[in-house]
């Protein structure tokens, strides 16, 4: 039986964020925030509502203004459902049937005001971009002016009670799965026997699986030139066997249900390495300390004192200028980090200054991956160092191990070799 929303709840937090929000360029406050969906096209919808499994075949606007009673505009063969879900809630309720009568409510109801909506202008921020051109087009002609909730919507990526105890078990789970996976590794070279990508991925996702956890799909085990395409994932038509001087890269992730996810990626070679990648590794690990150190920085001391915040582009800019130093920005082909949240790809800020220009700051409650890269094809090898931070109200907490150096993997004993793997930062 789905456990029904505390509508007026929502609601109030939805007020709360629209009078918090910053003025707009001319001074002006917001009238409201729009919420708009048809059938999960707006998952935020869902997420600011917290309407979560709700049936509801039909376009649905709800108002919230800065002051005043919430409005929702819906069709009339959804009265039911919605008076069933709004059931306490202090809210109007529009229902139309034809077209022309859901314009009718439209204007009546936004002409003239200007509000939050799920919209990025140009679409610099597709995470947020999630109403149509088609209905922001009506929106518009209804009299109504759109302004990106960009912002608003940081403070619905936040953690939640349990959510780090919940995130550090399923790191513990992945760092046992990664650790058994490279010494399955380890142990076949050492014995000189075959080793596929399918069998390491196996291992995982036992591991995984037996914690009570979930993946969601399987995860990414890529030996050699797989290792340079970053979202490889190995099938039974495509995988490889590890050979001698070929890299691995292991990027892994699970989570409780309804909990965020651990995200992390650690690599190795099969036996040493030689100086082309020590030279990417090099970089990369240069680039997520760096990228560390910032956040460290200026998070910290807006912490300690109210200095300046921190947008998500300062970070990725910070981190890439390493890589560019080291004569291989182009071969760092992704942003730095990623939200993270119950959605392993969450819809907060991320850390880019690549695929875009993210301005949207890093709040407390939020967490982000911080994983530089650099993929050379024409070498047959990738690298990725991948952890993940919370940012809390005294300054980021780091909330996974940080790779030392490559495992040097069929060479020694494994314990030697997890051991100089490993390293804080």
């Amino acid at each position: 039986m789905p456990v029904l929303p505390d509508l007026q709840a929502a609601l109030d937090r939805i007020r709360a964020a629209v009078n918090a929000s910053a003025p707009l360029p001319d001074g002006r406050q917001l009238d409201g925030w729009l919420i708009y969906d048809f059938q999960g096209l707006n998952p935020h919808a869902r997420t600011v509502l917290g309407l979560r499994d709700a049936f509801l075949t039909r376009r649905y606007f709800v108002w919230v203004p800065a002051q005043g009673t919430p409005t929702l505009i819906h069709h009339r063969i959804e009265g039911g459902t919605w008076r069933t879900l709004a059931a306490g809630a202090d809210l109007n309720f529009l229902p139309y049937s034809a077209h022309t009568e859901l314009d009718a409510h439209l204007s009546a109801l936004l002409s003239g005001k200007r509000g939050a909506l799920e919209y990025s202008p140009n679409g610099a921020v597709p995470y947020v971009s999630r109403v149509d051109a088609g209905t922001l087009e009506r929106l518009r002609a209804a009299g109504f002016g759109p302004h990106s909730s960009a912002d608003l919507l940081q403070g619905f990526t936040v953690w939640g009670e349990g959510d780090l105890e919940a995130h550090g078990r399923a790191v513990a789970v992945l760092m046992d799965a990664k650790d058994a996976a490279y010494q399955l590794i380890h142990e076949r070279l050492k014995a000189g026997q075959p080793v596929s990508e399918l069998e390491v991925q196996a291992v995982i996702m036992q591991r995984i699986g037996a914690a009570g956890m979930s993946a969601g799909h399987p995860v990414n085990v890529s030996f050699a030139g797989h290792a340079a395409d970053p979202h490889y994932e190995p099938s039974e038509d495509n995988h490889a066997t590890l050979q001698a001087g070929q890299c691995v890269l292991i990027d892994l992730w699970a989570q409780e249900p309804g909990r965020p996810f651990g995200d992390v990626t650690w690599v190795g070679h099969a036996g040493e390495p030689g100086a082309d990648y020590l030279h990417a590794w090099d970089a990369v690990a240069g680039a997520r300390d760096a990228g560390l150190k910032l956040m460290r920085e200026r998070l910290g001391q807006a912490a300690q004192n109210g200095g300046q915040e921190l947008e998500g582009w300062e970070v990725d800019r910070a981190a890439r200028t390493v890589i560019e130093q080291a004569g291989l920005g182009e071969f760092f082909t992704h942003r730095l980090g990623h939200n993270l949240g119950v959605q392993i790809h969450g819809s907060g800020a991320n850390l880019d200054d690549l695929e875009t220009h993210d301005t949207r700051r890093l709040l407390p409650g939020q967490a982000v991956t911080i994983e530089p890269g650099v993929y050379v094809q024409a070498q047959g090898f990738g690298i990725r160092s991948e952890v993940n931070l919370l940012i809390t109200p005294q300054g980021p907490l780091l909330t996974t191990p940080v790779q030392a150096r490559p495992f040097v993997l069929g060479v020694g004993e494994w314990d030697a070799v997890r051991a100089a793997g490993l390293g804080e930062s």
